[in-house]
Formats: structure tokens, C-alpha cells, sequence
């Protein structure tokens, strides 16, 4: 703090607010300095007069109209572009071009009707006075754009004299004058400045502060040597002598030699290239038209037609000269004076390719000949182009208004960066600051001196007279101008002190606060804060606050206001800060009132705990807190947790044998490989209704298991569990090996067969085949082959090893082509026996083999082995599909099952089913430990995570386990947006007083993957997550004794465990939530009653006391009015309100919501009592992202999260939202007190509106455009939060916007897959991985500690290619800083060639072929 600079510099903002103030009250010439931001005043004092005619209008008084005048056609273009896009009232533009000389007062009476406002050349508004077509009591403001033109018989003078003067004084409109200087000839500044002032019946102000703000550029003289009469060329002789007797060709002849002498004999020739182009060849023969009319219009025909063919001949003659091609440097081609200009050009874009430069002449041709001379020479780093002005008489050589347009925008953008003027670039057009100002003609005027050298406004720049030498007429011209400027400075600052705004009275005031002023010691350090002291805390705490991506800290602002012979200020923090306000006590003098503001600030601050005990900010240590870097999870470190295998359902009533039991029926879509009966999965209480799910078979063919629940419980006896019980141990041990001991009581589950996939309502006794299950009761063990058995019985039985369980078989079709000795045939499945057919069908070991005798000459039977496959839920792999079935069996060794052959097809299915069934029955149990209802789908895609990186949506999958079916991702991808939105209306609702940072950290502390974890953690949620594909030794049922079957001496197994990040698990938090989303919501209409769910989720997953809803409805019922919305409805809020209706189909029952939706954080509090848009932007930024999700997830239901994500990029975007708020219009409404945005949003609706008309229609016009200022997304998201706010929460309007407004532009999104492969991150790692073939590369962040306590932290990434840095980047914010280390990285490693590369880092990856690890290394969704 000792530190601190002991003088604080005031806004520039300042001396705007000082003199729009001033000319809200008084006739005010604002004298500031080219750019100094006179249009802005304008542009408030535009906005408070007629805000004021709203109200008198509604107040039934006559209505009023304000004009802004200009002196020039292109002025009126360029004014009305700007006040159009920063006013909101209805305004026009007129120029004597349009016609308005033969307009009637019915079409001005009309104008005036439809209008508030009109920009346009004086001599229009002079002819309508004159005509008595308006009145001057009907004009309530008069803006004099250049108002030092005021003089003599000038229309500006002229209007005043004949129309202002003789007016009532009482019905006079305000007069607001702009202009760099009050005069502008060579006369007694100080008697022309009083002159003025009467003319104008205003009073000059001006300010000091211009002078501290503008970098003031160097004043430089070059000097050229007088150029000797050169020989006339070729080309000029011959046109001489073949077309001189023309007057048109003397007159271009003459202006040729003259180009000779000040630009050299290349341009002299070149000049008639363009002086008799089509065009202009074409408005020559008009001239003459003209003048041959004029004289004699029946004997001048012949010489008419003569002298236009000779012009036409001269127009060919020239059109077929060889011209040369380029002038050369030190040759006559280019005389002294242009030699000199190359060479200052040359030197100064040597080392500033990035600077901008105008040269200025006098004449249009000399900057079309100057602009063609060095296209020509084509000098390093420089870009010419040409800027003069629209006029179309002959000779003049103008360009079109669209041609100065788009000459200034690719000067604003550094397409051109050195461009050649005529006096049309001196003064009104927007045009950027430059590094360099080059007067190749000299001025004529000190108006001209000073507003050309105003144009040098960057910092060192310079500005250069071009002088003749010796040429002593040169030197006064550049002598009288500069001493004209000065003591025009300091009769300006000589002006009395009420006149002099921001006059200084630091002195006073800080004599004034050495004891008098109040001061604040804090209770526990005992550190002071007085009033000179409060500057410098808070302009420190600004200082130290956390950025969003600005590169620089931004200061605060002071707002003054004068009531009462007194001066109010308020201070206006950053958008970031927590407190963004604060009014301080009238005072008498201004220095004071800003200290008062600034001191009520530090209480607040101090209130808040926003300062410490000793007045120091305490964001370098408790924001990493509240970051995201801090509350994001790691996504790689795993831990170990438990594991459900089994669902509770099972554990329900066990130990008992049940009286009634559950039945749901099974069945298969598309049948299976061989014939097959539907079984029946009985229960002890109903299952929940099941989705179909696929299932693979062994060649490939996909079938979906599809089930159905009978309606009425099935009475069971003892008997019949008997029956039950046996059928089911009797499947387990003949297809799957496995015995256990018969316990009814603890059965979980039973499969019976079933005779048919019946209805719902279906009796049980048609269902269910209890004599099959009698036939398995009594035959336990099957039946054994004998000699006397007929061969076709034997035929279709489902066949069982018992000394092989592995061995289980399909008995197809007798073989009698083979007897029990033949060899076995090749392409039998393999097996350790092959001796003989006999020998392949024992699997007995080789002691009992040779104990055991068989029955000779048995039959022999080609039979298929069933596979031992298990996880039907997964495609085959290709060599599962290649294995080999077919066997050729002798009966005797096998055991023929009791089970029918039909039935044990199906129950082949069986652990792939029952493997689903129970991770469905766990899923659901997680949805209801938070109190959500959803589908077993639903609930299961949100528990199943199927590699050890879902979720890092752009990344290859790791350890992929197939056929767990859909994993969380795309829930999660819907439940996070769904939560954002929750958790950000809940704190709209509940605190109306806090400001949108205030609201963005209890958001983040909520919504963060740190508190889902904790949450997740409390209810034990990681035990339900399914990590785990189907495995062959978890389905069995538990609660039964094993006696026979692998594992079955092994004892109990440990209990399971599986491996998760903390991120995993806050992951299914969120894809939760994401499921009661989708289970209830109605695609075709919203209903709130649909959300009640994820809602509910919310409140249960986030477990914070900031949000406690349980309904939608609750949010509502929770709101909180703010006290700004039971403030007096002005007239002109309602004309706003109608207008927007008109824009948008919404009607406002409050319009306060819409005006605050459009408040610029610049906007003082003071002026109308309501706070900025950024809550209400807080708040519609999260109810867009849910609208454009929900939208992209149902209308590409295929499509991963990381093209979801992508795609949503370009319909939030600020792009998009950018150019849409153009294009709905509600740029023109927003209210902002920002120096620099009205040229910002000028520049940016010409550009999006340029981009779109080139476009044919196309609906992604917008993104070729630029970036918008960043408040027009924020006013259009501020206005969604404004109407969801104003109709009660009702999101069917926000629906209804997104249909309405943003739909068209979305309907195809493939237009976009490449909107977001522009990032930065995404472009660095398709170079890394498609280019080099490289994996060892990562992209990471950190936050150094402060180097010294209250500095403001900043984060450092960098790109580590194998084990060097190859770039870095420092910002604000992480995801800044990534995206400058990726930039960087990129514009390193774009041109190295794949060898170079793989030899600078020694690279090898090429040869492994796996980026997964890189990919997810580069952690690009934080950059993104």
C-alpha cells in the first residue's frame, strides 16, 4: 500500500458525464479534442431529451422533435449509423438527395409523427423552417455537429439568424455544439470564440483533462526540394496535339502538368487512365450535353455529335496506351516531394508493421495518384487505400459512400494501415487512432491543423508537415496554425472556473480533508481510512480483484451530478466485484464528492469482509476457494469403493417361502438360433417394467429380450415352490455346472417355462408349465441312453457331460455315414480325445477311462456345442463368430437333460438377462434414494460408467467394457446443464439484493463437482454405480449353498469393489438428475409440473442451504421482489415496452424487468434508480444453455456429448448472440455512460450486417462476422432472464423465444461441426495428433502464489511436447491462459515439417499408434 501511487487519476468518462450534465441545463460548445468522445454526450443528451418527450407526450403537451445537423451528406450517414445503434426511439435521416425540396408539410408532419429524432444536412431543416414546414417550438433539441462552420452566411448561421433568434426564447430548443476548435480561419481566436458563443447562444466548454488523456504526438517537418519543370511525356504530347482544341481535355491537360510538377511523370501520365475511364468519359459527355443545351438546342447538334466522338476517340486512345507498369525511385518518375513521402513511410513501417497512417491532400486526385503509386511500389508492411469524398462532378474522381465505409473498417481492422485522404478523414468520420499523420498538403486553417493532428492519437505518434524548402509562404502557414492552436488552448483554459469542467481543486480539497473529513478506524487493527486515503483503497481493491479476460485491471468509475449549487458522485466498481456501488454525501466542491463515494464504498467493503482488518483485499486468499480450478475434481486419481452385485429386491422376504409370488414373462423379439419356448422370472414382489434390451447371438444377430408383467400374484403352495425351486437348481446345474443345495426359503428369484408370451391380464394357469417342471422334479438327473432307446428320440435333446462342464450339447440329427469308430472329422470342435469318435465323447481322465466300458456299435449323432459364451450383451468378437460347433458324439457317455430342449435354448440367455435385470433393479434403487421416479433405462444409462475415462467426452476410450449398454455421459451432459439452471434461479429467487458475482460464487460453491462428491459420498452413491461388464462368476444368485461347480470349496467371496474417480461419482450425480429431467419432460410443451423431479434432484444431489426447492413451483414462491420494481413507471418505460412487444411478442406486466435488462454496467444507479442487466444476464445465460441442450439432445439422440457440447458452443456463443441482438434491434435500447462502445457497436452492426447481406441467405451468416462487444450478448441473454422473471418462471417463454428468434438458425447443425475445431485447444491437439502422430504432450495450468500479499494472482499454462515446454501463456484465468499457450504452441510447431519435429523431440509415438492418454492430457474442456 506504501506503494500506491499518492495521486489518483479520474476517469475518462468523467468530463463527459461534467459536460452532459452541464447541457442538460444550458446552451453548452463542447470544445474536446478530436476523438475525445463528443458524440457520446450527444448520444446522452440525445437519450434524456427525449426520454423527457416521452413523458410531455404522454402528458398530452404538443410534441416536440430533436435534429442533429451536419454539414455533409456523409456525415449524416455516418451519425445516424451511430445514434441508431445506441438510441432506442424511432429517429430517420434526410439529405437534400432524397428529395426533401419538394416534400409538403404533410410528408414533414408525417416524419415528425413517426419520429423522435432526425439526423440530417442543415440545409434540409433550413428549407422545412423557411416553407414553414416546422416550426422552431416544435424542436426541443438542436445538436450542431463541426459547429465552428457557424459563421458568415453558412446554413448552421443562417438557421440560427433567420429561425432560432427571432423565436420566443421560452419555446427556444436546447443547443448542444461539438468541435475541436471554435474557429476555423485565420482570425482572432478569442473575438471569434465570443462570436460564436452569441451566434450559437451557448457557452464554450471545454476541459484540461483531454490534454492529461491524449497522448500528445510529436511535431515533425520534412522538407522536399522545389521539382524543375519536367518535359512533357509522350502520351501528353500526343494528346496535345490530336485532342486540345476540347475544353474538357485542356482542363484535364492542365491538371496533368500540375501532377507532373508535385507528383512526378508517372503519375502525370497515369492520371488520364482514370480521368477518362467509362465512368467518367460518361459524365464528361453529360457535361457537354449540358453546356451545348444551354447555348443552342437546334444548330449545335453536328458540333455536339463531333466533339463527342473526339472524346470518345481520346477515351480510346488512352484506354490502348501501354502504360509502365511501375514508377521507379530516384528517376523523374516520382518527384522530390513524393521521394521524401516514400522514404518516411518506408522508415517508419521498417519497425511498425502494426502502425496506422493517414496522409492527407488537398485534391481527390493527388490520393487516387498516390494510392496507385505506392499499390505499385509495394513497400514492406505497407497497405494503402484511398479515402476522399462523394461528389460527382466532373474531374472529381469521388468514390461511392459504400467505398469510404468499407475503406474505414479495413482501416479499423489493419486490413489497410496506411490510407490517402482529402479534408473528408479531418473531421466527423469514425476513424481509429493512428501511429502516424503525414500533411503531404499542407492545411489551409488552424481548424485543419488541429483536427488532422488530432488524428495522431496514439502513443508516441507523430505528426509531419511536408514543406517546399525555403518556401517561406510554407513556413508561416505552419507557424500562424500552431500559435493559432495555442492561444486558442489558452483562452479555453482561461475560461471561468464554472465554464472550465474538472477544474482542479485537489489542493483544497486535500487541505480541506487534513481534519475535517470524516475517517473510519477499524475495531480490530485499528487501520484508518479517511477521505483522501479511500481513493487509494479502492482503486487498489479494483485493482486486486479477480478478471474475467480482460488483460488489464479496470479502475472505477466516478459519476458526478450537481443538485442544489452542490455535487453528488457515485462510484462504479468493475462488473467483478462483489459490490458494484456506492453514493457519496453532497459536497461542495467535485474532488470531494468523488472522495465521499469513494469512502461510503470502503464501508461496504468492510461491511462485506470484502477488506481485511488492515483495508488490504482479500481476494489473493480466499478466492482460489471459489474457483474452478479448486472445486473441479481430478479426473484420473481413483479410488476404491463397494460394490452392489446384487439388488435389495432379492434380499426382501427372504428366509421365508413365500404364499405368493410375481410372474413377468420373457421372451425374444427375433427369436434365437434354434427353437425356443418363453420362460417366466417369478419373484417375491413385482418387478418394475423392464425396456427391451438387446442381445447378441454367436453369429452376430442381434434379438431383444422383451418382457411383460402379469397383473395378478400367483397363489403358491408348498408343492409348487418345490416344483419351482427344482427347475430352476436343475437349469443352473445342467447348463452352467453349478449345484446347489435346494433351499426354498432363500431362493432369490425362479425360472419356470412357460407355454406362451401371454397379455398382462393372462391366467396363470395357461401360462405356466407346471407339468415340464413335474417331469424336471422327478427326474433329477435326466434319463441315460440305451440300446433299446429309438434313434429319433434321441434326436433334439439338449445333452449334458457330467464329467465336463463345459461340455454341453445340442443333439441335431442321427449320422449314420459314421460309426463310433471312425476317426473324428476335422471340422469337429477340437477336443483333448480324437482316437476315434467313442474316444472324442468321454471326457473321462485316463485311469477311469480305461475302467469304464461302453456299449458297442452305438449310434453316432451330429450335434452343435454350445459356446462358451456368456456375455450375450456384446457384440461377438470376430474370432467368437469363427469358432467351430459341430461334434460328432457316440450317446452312451451323456446324460440327456430333463429340461426340453426349447427351454434350455432360452435359459442359454439367462445370465446375460439376469445380469441386466439386477443392474436395472440397482439403478433404480439409486433414483430412489434421492425421491426421483424414472424408468429402469433412464436410471441405469445414468449409473453405468463403461471405461475408466467416460465423461472426458474428447477423449478415446480407456479400457472400454462393452455391452453395458448407453454410459451417463449424455445424461450427465443434460443433468449438469439442468443444474446450472436450478441452482441459479434458486438464488435469483431467494436474494434479490445480491449482485451477479455475488451470485456466480454461491452458484459454483453449489453446482461444483466437489460438493456432488460430498453428497454422493453421504448417501453412498458410488455403490450403485455399474462399472463392471457382465461377468461369468458374479450372476449367480447369492443366499444358496454351493456344493458342486467352480468356487465351490473356495468359501464366501470378499466383498466386491470397483475403482472411481471422485469426479466419476459426481458425474452420476449430475447424470441423475439428468434422468428425471428426460423421464418427465414433454418435448411438445412445457408443463412445470414435469420438472418436479429433476427439480427434487437438485435439491437432494446439491444438499445446500440455498437451495431447498422440491417443485417447480417452489421457486416462485421463493422470490423476492427487489425494491426497484415497485418504482414509478415512466412513459417512456412504457413507450420502451411497446416498442420491444413489437420486436418480440412478449407483453411486460412489470417493464422495470425490461429496463433493467438493458442498464449497461456503466449506466450510473443515480440516474434512474435500478441496477445493470448483469443479474438478469446471469440468469438468462442459464436458462439459454438449458433451451439450446435440451434442443440439440433430443434432435440428435446418437450424438456424444462432445459433439453436443461443440454444437451448443454455437448457439450460446457471443457470436451468435451477438448478432442476433442486432438483428432483433436490441442494440438501440441499451443505456450505457461506456466512452468507447457507441463506435464499438457502430463498427460491429455494420460488419454483422455487411456479413449478412453477402451471405444469400445463408443462416450462419453471423459466423463470419466479428466478435461483438461483449454487451450485446449479455443485454439479449439479460432480456430472456428479464421475460422468464416477469411471467412468473414460466420457461414456455423462453421456449418461445428460442422457437421464435433462434430456431431458423439452427435447423441443420451440421453447418457448425466446424465452429468449434477453431478453438485453440482443439487446434493444437489435431496438429499434435493428426500432423506429428505425437501422444506425449500436455497441456496444464497453475496459480502461483502472489509475489508480494494484496497483488492480484495470475495463472501460468504451458504445452509440454515429451519433456520441453515449447510455450506458455499468463492470464487472469485458466482457460485464458491454455488458450495463449495453445495459440502460441500452435504458431511454433504449424511450419516444422514431421521429420524436424520427430528430430527435435526424439518422437516415437508414431510407432504406438495410441493417443488416447495425450488427448486426455490436453484437458481441453477447461479451456473451452
Amino acid at each position: 500500500m506504501a506503494k500506491q501511487e499518492s495521486v489518483t487519476i479520474a476517469d475518462p468518462r468523467d468530463y463527459q458525464i461534467d459536460l452532459f450534465e452541464r447541457a442538460k441545463k444550458e446552451n453548452t460548445i463542447a470544445v474536446l479534442d478530436t476523438g475525445s468522445g463528443k458524440t457520446l454526450i450527444a448520444v446522452l443528451l440525445l437519450r434524456y431529451t427525449l426520454d423527457k418527450e416521452v413523458e410531455e407526450r404522454a402528458a398530452k403537451k404538443t410534441p416536440r422533435m430533436a435534429f442533429f445537423l451536419v454539414d455533409s451528406v456523409t456525415l449524416v450517414f455516418q451519425q445516424f449509423t451511430v445514434l441508431n445503434c445506441n438510441l432506442d426511439h424511432k429517429i430517420d435521416r434526410f439529405c437534400g438527395a432524397m428529395g426533401t425540396d419538394l416534400w409538403n408539410k404533410s410528408v414533414w408532419d408525417k416524419h415528425l409523427r413517426e419520429n423522435m429524432a432526425i439526423v440530417c444536412t442543415v440545409e434540409v431543416l433550413h428549407q422545412a423552417m423557411l416553407h414553414s414546414y416546422i416550426k422552431m417550438d416544435q424542436i426541443n433539441l438542436l445538436i450542431f455537429d463541426e459547429a465552428h462552420h457557424a459563421k458568415k452566411e453558412h446554413p448552421y448561421a443562417r438557421l440560427i439568424r433567420d429561425f432560432y433568434l427571432p423565436a420566443d426564447p421560452s419555446t427556444r430548443p436546447r443547443i448542444f455544439g461539438m468541435t475541436a476548435s471554435p474557429v476555423d480561419a485565420k482570425v482572432d481566436v478569442v473575438e471569434a470564440a465570443r462570436e460564436l458563443e452569441q451566434l450559437l447562444d451557448s457557452r464554450i466548454a471545454t476541459t484540461p483533462i483531454a490534454d492529461t488523456w491524449r497522448n500528445r504526438c510529436q511535431d515533425f517537418v520534412a522538407a522536399y526540394e522545389a521539382s524543375t519543370k519536367s518535359p512533357k511525356s509522350t502520351l501528353f504530347k500526343e494528346i496535345e496535339s490530336r485532342f486540345a482544341h476540347l475544353d474538357i481535355i485542356r482542363r484535364y491537360a492542365g491538371i496533368a502538368l500540375e501532377t507532373s510538377e508535385s507528383l512526378g511523370t508517372w503519375a502525370s501520365d497515369f492520371y488520364w487512365s482514370f480521368a477518362l475511364d467509362e465512368d467518367e468519359a460518361r459524365k464528361a459527355e453529360m457535361e457537354m450535353e449540358r453546356m451545348y443545351s444551354a447555348n443552342d438546342k437546334v444548330h449545335q447538334t453536328e458540333k455536339f455529335d463531333a466533339h463527342v466522338a473526339k472524346l470518345r476517340e481520346t477515351a480510346g486512345f488512352i484506354s490502348q496506351w501501354e502504360f509502365k507498369k511501375c514508377p521507379e525511385v530516384g528517376t523523374p518518375d516520382l518527384s522530390s516531394k513524393v521521394t521524401i513521402l516514400y522514404k518516411l513511410l518506408e522508415e517508419h513501417f521498417a519497425s511498425s508493421a502494426n502502425s496506422r497512417c493517414i496522409v492527407f491532400v488537398e485534391r481527390r486526385h493527388t490520393a487516387r495518384l498516390l494510392h496507385a503509386i505506392f499499390e505499385r511500389l509495394d513497400l514492406p508492411n505497407v497497405r494503402v487505400g484511398v479515402l476522399t469524398g462523394t461528389g460527382k462532378r466532373l474531374g472529381e474522381l469521388s468514390i461511392t459512400f459504400r467505398e469510404q465505409i468499407m475503406t474505414l473498417i479495413q482501416f479499423k481492422k489493419g486490413t489497410l494501415n496506411c490510407i490517402f485522404a482529402t479534408s473528408v478523414a479531418e473531421e466527423g468520420l469514425d476513424i481509429p487512432e493512428c501511429n502516424l499523420v503525414i500533411r503531404f498538403d499542407l492545411y489551409r486553417s488552424m481548424i485543419q491543423y488541429i483536427q488532422s493532428k488530432g488524428r495522431a492519437r496514439a502513443k508516441g505518434s507523430e505528426f509531419i508537415d511536408m514543406v517546399q524548402s525555403g518556401n517561406m509562404v510554407h513556413l508561416k502557414i505552419i507557424t500562424d496554425a500552431r500559435a493559432a492552436a495555442k492561444t486558442m488552448q489558452e483562452w479555453c483554459l482561461k475560461l471561468p472556473a464554472d465554464r472550465l469542467l474538472e477544474a482542479n481543486d485537489e489542493e483544497s480539497a486535500n487541505e480541506f480533508c487534513k481534519g475535517k473529513g470524516k475517517y473510519f478506524r477499524h475495531p480490530k487493527s485499528g487501520a484508518t481510512v479517511t477521505y483522501n486515503s479511500s481513493l487509494v483503497v479502492v482503486h487498489h481493491f479494483c485493482s486486486a480483484l479477480p478478471l474475467k479476460d480482460q488483460a488489464v485491471a479496470q479502475p472505477p468509475q466516478f459519476v458526478m451530478r450537481a443538485e442544489s449549487g452542490k455535487f453528488q458522485c457515485e462510484v462504479i466498481l468493475p462488473e467483478n466485484s462483489p459490490i458494484r456501488s456506492a453514493i457519496g454525501d453532497p459536497q461542495p466542491r467535485k474532488s470531494l464528492a468523488k472522495r465521499s463515494a469513494a469512502f461510503e464504498m470502503v464501508l461496504k467493503l468492510v461491511e462485506g469482509e470484502y477488506l481485511d482488518e488492515h483495508m488490504m483485499p482479500i481476494y489473493t486468499k480466499s478466492l482460489p476457494a471459489m474457483r474452478n480450478a479448486q472445486l473441479a475434481l481430478n479426473s484420473k486419481k481413483t479410488s476404491q469403493y463397494p460394490m452392489r452385485l446384487k439388488p435389495a429386491m432379492w434380499q426382501e422376504g427372504r428366509g421365508t417361502v413365500p404364499t405368493e409370488v410375481c410372474l413377468t414373462m420373457l421372451d425374444f423379439t427375433d427369436g434365437l438360433e434354434r427353437e425356443h419356448r418363453p420362460l417366466g422370472f417369478i419373484t417375491r414382489k413385482p418387478l418394475p417394467d423392464l425396456p427391451e434390451f438387446p442381445l447378441f447371438l454367436t453369429g452376430g444377430e442381434m434379438t431383444m429380450v422383451k418382457s411383460r408383467k402379469v397383473k395378478e400374484r400367483i397363489y403358491v403352495d408348498v408343492a409348487n415352490i418345490q416344483l419351482m425351486t427344482s427347475y430352476t437348481l436343475t437349469v443352473f446345474k445342467d447348463l452352467f455346472n453349478k449345484t446347489y443345495e435346494a433351499d426354498d426359503a432363500n431362493m432369490s428369484y425362479w425360472i419356470v417355462p412357460l407355454h406362451q408370451f401371454g397379455p398382462a391380464n393372462a391366467e396363470t394357469e395357461s401360462l405356466i408349465d407346471w407339468k415340464a417342471m413335474k417331469i424336471v422334479l422327478d427326474n433329477p438327473e435326466g434319463f441315460r441312453w440305451d440300446p433299446s432307446m429309438p434313434n429319433e428320440d434321441f434326436e433334439g435333446k439338449f445333452l449334458v457331460d457330467k464329467w465336463d462342464g463345459g461340455r454341453r450339447f445340442f443333439c441335431d440329427r442321427l449320422a449314420p455315414e459314421f460309426k463310433q469308430t471312425d476317426p473324428v472329422p476335422e471340422e469337429a470342435v477340437s477336443f483333448k480325445h480324437t482316437d476315434n469318435i467313442l474316444d472324442y465323447s468321454v471326457s473321462l481322465w485316463k485311469s477311469s477311462r480305461q475302467r469304464k466300458e461302453w456299449t458297442p456299435n452305438q449310434p453316432v449323432f451330429q450335434a452343435t456345442q454350445i459356446a462358451h459364451r456368456r456375455n450375450l450383451l456384446a457384440r461377438p468378437e470376430t474370432r467368437e463368430t469363427e469358432l467351430r460347433t459341430k461334434a460328432w458324439l457316440c450317446p452312451e457317455p451323456f446324460q440327456i437333460s430333463a429340461l426340453a430342449p426349447q427351454a434350455a435354448t432360452s435359459a442359454y440367455m439367462l445370465p446375460a438377462i439376469i445380469h441386466r435385470i439386477e443392474d436395472y433393479l440397482i439403478a433404480l434403487e439409486a433414483s430412489q434414494l434421492i425421491g426421483i421416479e424414472v424408468s429402469a433405462r433412464l436410471a441405469l444409462e445414468a449409473c453405468t460408467k463403461d471405461s475408466d475415462n467416460s465423461g472426458d467426452h474428447e477423449e478415446e476410450l480407456i479400457n472400454f467394457r462393452p455391452g453395458m449398454g448407453n454410459n451417463y455421459e449424455r445424461l450427465e451432459f443434460m443433468g449438469d446443464c439442468f443444474l446450472k439452471m436450478a441452482t441459479t434461479i434458486s438464488l435469483i429467487a431467494r436474494y434479490p439484493g445480491d449482485d451477479e458475482y455475488l451470485c456466480h460464487v454461491a452458484r459454483m460453491v453449489m453446482l461444483c463437482n466437489k460438493n456432488l462428491f460430498r453428497r454422493a459420498k453421504d448417501l453412498k452413491l458410488y455403490e450403485y454405480a455399474r462399472t463392471q461388464a457382465f461377468s461369468r462368476r458374479t450372476w449367480y444368485p447369492e443366499g444358496l449353498k454351493l456344493t458342486f461347480g467352480k468356487g465351490w470349496k473356495s468359501g464366501p467371496a470378499a466383498s466386491p469393489t470397483h475403482g472411481l474417480s471422485d469426479k466419476s461419482v459426481a458425474d452420476v450425480c449430475e447424470a441423475l438428475i439428468g434422468a428425471a429431467f428426460v423421464q418427465h419432460n414433454d418435448q411438445l410443451g412445457w408443463k412445470k409440473e414435469n420438472w418436479n423431479d429433476a427439480v427434487k434432484a437438485v435439491k437432494e444431489l446439491v444438499d445446500h442451504f440455498d437451495h431447498t426447492m422440491e417443485k417447480w413451483d417452489d421457486y416462485f414462491a421463493a422470490y423476492k421482489p427487489p425494491n426497484y420494481l415497485s418504482l414509478p413507471i415512466s412513459a417512456s418505460i412504457r413507450e420502451l415496452a411497446a416498442i420491444i412487444e413489437t420486436k418480440d411478442n412478449y407483453h411486460f406486466n412489470n417493464p422495470l424487468l425490461l429496463r433493467t435488462s438493458f442498464n449497461h454496467p456503466s449506466y450510473p444507479a443515480m440516474w434512474d434508480q435500478m441496477p445493470s442487466y448483469q443479474r438478469l444476464e446471469f440468469l438468462g445465460d442459464s436458462l439459454l444453455d438449458t433451451v439450446c441442450v435440451s434442443y440439440i439432445f433430443y434432435k440428435y439422440p446418437d450424438k456424444d456429448p462432445q459433439w453436443l457440447t461443440e454444437h451448443k458452443m454455437a448457439m450460446v456463443s457471443n457470436k451468435f448472440l451477438g448478432a442476433l441482438c442486432v438483428k432483433i434491434g436490441f442494440h438501440k435500447h441499451m443505456r450505457h455512460s461506456h466512452a468507447n462502445l457507441p463506435a464499438q457497436i457502430n463498427d460491429y452492426v455494420f460488419s454483422v450486417e455487411e456479413a449478412e447481406r453477402v451471405s444469400n441467405g445463408a443462416p450462419d451468416y453471423w459466423t463470419h462476422g466479428p466478435l461483438p462487444p461483449k454487451c450485446l450478448p449479455d443485454v439479449l441473454e439479460a432480456y430472456v432472464g428479464a421475460i422468464f422473471v416477469d411471467s412468473g418462471f414460466d420457461f414456455a417463454q423462453v421456449q418461445r423465444f428460442f422457437t421464435t428468434h433462434m430456431l431458423p438458425y439452427f435447423g441443420d447443425m451440421t453447418i457448425y461441426d466446424t465452429f468449434a475445431n477453431n478453438h485453440p485447444t482443439l487446434v493444437l491437439r489435431d496438429l499434435l495428433t493428426e500432423k506429428f502422430a505425437c501422444s506425449a504432450f500436455r497441456l496444464f495450468a497453475e496459480e502461483p502464489e502472489p509475489i508480494a500479499p494484496g497483488m492480484p494472482s495470475k495463472v501460468v499454462a504451458a504445452v509440454l511436447v515429451h519433456t520441453e515446454v515449447v510455450a506458455s501463456g499468463v492470464a487472469n484465468s485458466s482457460r485464458v491462459a491454455k488458450m495463449k499457450a495453445c495459440l502460441q504452441a500452435t504458431e511454433e510447431l504449424r511450419e516444422v515439417s514431421v521429420p524436424d519435429f520427430r528430430a527435435r523431440f526424439g518422437c516415437k509415438c508414431w510407432r504406438d499408434g495410441d493417443l488416447a492418454e495425450a488427448v486426455a492430457e490436453l484437458d481441453i474442456g477447461t479451456a473451452v
